[in-house]
């Protein structure tokens, strides 16, 4: 099996209750980047001292300032169907629950897109359930045409990242004709038993079939996969073993990993309680998990939805959070109904703020809010990606096209408040970038930009 729940065991059994040395030993590895072996994450996932748990966090902190700088890129999801044939435990949209299901038409898609280019968006995640005859490849295939040719005075949706069910090599390379960025599917939980009992007489329920679907995407040609976990269904030190298994895995076989790793925490939905889940993470650990993430895998991008409070976005950016939703609506047609006041979700969100509110808080931590979406226009993905981000040379380029973003955004969408924030920032920090003609050729195309044009990158 491609996650050996053996050895998970054995190597959680071997490295209960580690030693300071012990800790400091693998935190020691890791800051010279020497890469981390699956016994020196276990240990790190059993660290409880809070003299130990500090010295994590920093860690963490330093290999994120290290490799993406004050950079925060800002998305949102858009959900267009919430038909499902599955039965999942944990999920809102599951088959037993009865509600008026719907499925948006591409009028409403696109008036779903409109409001998003309003708040600002430039790079979306498109999100359904299971359904082969309400929801089919071929209208996936109607929304990404519908997405990408709607715009609204100066907003257009530029990366379109792909959250739909396993499916075949041949309908990956029809996602892939079509141009999208990520292809992003969660495992739930990479513990067979638990995910065999969440996953019910459903298409969703071939555990191996849904744990290959990466392979079958990359081998349709897509070079960017996004992971994830649904922390809370299974014991999280082996979910965080598993998500290092399949990584490398693919690592093994494609000579690229995972784009993107995902961390929501199971939330209430429509028959979804909380009670009979052993395993919910508390926010101790869950800080520790997104820190020992970002440790084991220093260039794969963490994504942290508004499932989460403000207070605990705030914090987890420091400890290694890359990228975060924004303005979120978590049901079919929601940004619409949230206009009328009403709103039927997946699963309820804490983050209820808007994208420019968030913006001017990233702004008074230090943080750069990035829109880019450059490197997939450019062909920087998979492999390529991940060498120049290896190498350290993607700084020259992402710092740049964020700045550019982040001008852009203000200039469409900004108040008084968030354009006197920006500017202070994008005024400094383009002083900053250290090769002359690249900071040349920012502040000139700034300067076209305040003058009208727009969609500059490098």
């Amino acid at each position: 099996m491609l996650i050996n729940h053996e050895y998970i065991y054995k190597i959680l059994e071997e490295t209960k209750n580690p030693s300071n040395e012990q800790i400091k030993d693998v935190l020691k590895r890791a800051k010279n980047r020497e890469g981390l072996d699956y016994k020196d994450i276990a240990i790190l996932l059993q660290a409880e001292d809070e003299n130990d748990l500090k010295e994590i966090y920093s860690l963490a902190g330093e290999i994120k300032k290290d490799i993406y700088g004050k950079r925060v890129v800002v998305f949102a999801p858009l959900y267009v169907s919430d038909y499902c044939v599955n039965n999942c435990v944990y999920c809102g949209y599951k088959r037993d629950n009865s509600f008026n299901r719907r499925r948006l038409t591409m009028d409403e898609v696109a008036q779903e897109v409109k409001i998003l280019e309003q708040m600002g968006h430039k790079r979306l995640a498109l999100e359904l359930g299971e359904d082969p005859v309400n929801a089919p490849i071929e209208y996936v295939l109607e929304c990404l045409d519908t997405i990408y040719k709607t715009q609204n005075n100066n907003g257009e949706i530029r990366r379109v990242n792909v959250n739909i069910a396993a499916t075949t090599v041949e309908n990956y390379k029809l996602l892939k004709e079509k141009g999208i960025g990520t292809y992003i599917l969660f495992q739930e939980t990479y513990h067979k038993p638990t995910y065999d009992k969440m996953h019910p007489k459903s298409l969703k329920g071939d555990y191996n079939y849904h744990l290959t679907a990466f392979d079958r995407a990359i081998k349709a040609g897509i070079d960017d996969v996004g992971a994830g976990v649904l922390f809370g269904l299974a014991d999280p030190r082996f979910e965080v073993l598993g998500l290092m298994m399949h990584n490398a895995h693919l690592e093994e076989k494609f000579g690229v990993g995972f784009h993107t790793i995902s961390v929501p925490r199971l939330q209430p939905a429509k028959g979804v309680t909380l009670e009979n889940y052993p395993h919910l993470l508390d926010d101790k650990m869950f800080k520790k998990i997104v820190a020992i993430l970002r440790i084991a895998v220093p260039f794969t991008g963490l994504i942290l939805s508004t499932r989460e409070t403000p207070a605990m976005r705030k914090e987890l950016l420091k400890y290694g959070v890359s990228q975060i939703s924004a303005g979120s609506s978590t049901g079919v047609g929601g940004y619409k109904e949230r206009e009328k006041g009403k709103e039927t979700k997946q699963f309820e969100t804490n983050d209820e703020r808007s994208p420019i509110e968030i913006l001017k808080e990233l702004l008074s931590d230090g943080y750069i809010p990035s829109y880019c979406t450059a490197c997939y226009r450019k062909g920087r993905t998979g492999d390529r990606f991940m060498s120049l981000a290896k190498s350290g040379n993607i700084k020259y380029v992402c710092e740049p096209n964020a700045l550019m973003t982040l001008l852009e955004f203000t200039l469409d969408y900004g108040d008084e408040e968030l354009y006197k924030k920006s500017l202070e920032i994008i005024d400094k920090e383009v002083e900053n970038i250290e090769r002359e003609d690249i900071k040349t050729l920012t502040k000139e195309s700034m300067e076209k930009m305040k003058k009208g044009q727009r969609d500059f990158y490098l």
